[in-house]
């Protein structure tokens, strides 16, 4: 069976970071998960905080740096997503939605996304099903059943011992392995095919900073 790769995005802001920190464990159970499945996988782990100029750059010219373009065609290539997000006022954070939005509308489609978030209290852990996991779904990406959210208290001595953090790493990572597997590899992917990062059809307007259809 081919290999898989799987792009992870962190969008914490701190380093190291706590979103770093549970990306970094959700990776690792995937990985695991799909070994058990005879399936190997190689990551792609991508720092939004070390891409935030090219970011804000590209929404405002429509145009991506080239470490930028290369973030991208690695999510948009991969065959499956890890997203990790810190939770501000309530909702992901402003850098993450800001590399959502210079991704393709459609280049997410039919692709599995494991969704994790993390923020100081689990009073704001019904962000991923409110905020993150609507945005996957209007994009048409596939978000598993599970997301993983972590709190402060989650990484302490006194972590919740009757729904572990390591338990819903495993379960959310599980599903996305199954997942995975249940699809056939991503095609290649030529970086330098314009229509592979600005997507056939896109118009001329969206690639000048969203002049059309705003």
């Amino acid at each position: 069976m081919n290999d898989r790769r799987i792009a992870v995005i962190s969008s914490g802001l701190s380093n190291p970071s706590s979103t770093r920190m549970l990306a970094d464990r959700l990776l690792a159970e995937t990985v695991k998960a799909l070994r058990e499945r005879d399936v190997e996988a190689q990551a792609d782990v991508i720092e939004l905080r070390d891409l935030a100029h090219d970011i804000t750059n590209n929404l405002l010219t429509g145009f991506a740096p080239a470490p930028l373009e290369e973030a991208i065609n690695r999510v948009v290539s991969a065959d499956a997503i890890i997203v990790v997000t810190p939770i501000f006022s309530t909702s992901y954070a402003g850098l993450f939605k800001s590399f959502i939005d210079v991704l393709d509308p459609d280049s997410l489609t039919g692709k599995p996304v494991l969704i994790g978030a993390n923020a100081g209290t689990a009073r704001h852990s019904l962000a991923i099903d409110y905020a993150i996991r609507p945005l996957f779904t209007y994009l048409h990406a596939e978000p598993v059943s599970t997301g993983v959210f972590a709190a402060s208290s989650d990484w302490g001595k006194n972590a919740d011992e009757v729904a572990p953090l390591s338990s819903r790493i495993e379960r959310g990572a599980r599903e996305l392995a199954e997942a995975i597997v249940r699809r056939e590899p991503a095609q290649s992917h030529d970086p330098f095919d314009p229509a592979n990062y600005l997507g056939e059809g896109r118009s001329f307007g969206h690639l000048l900073g969203g002049l059309a259809g705003e």
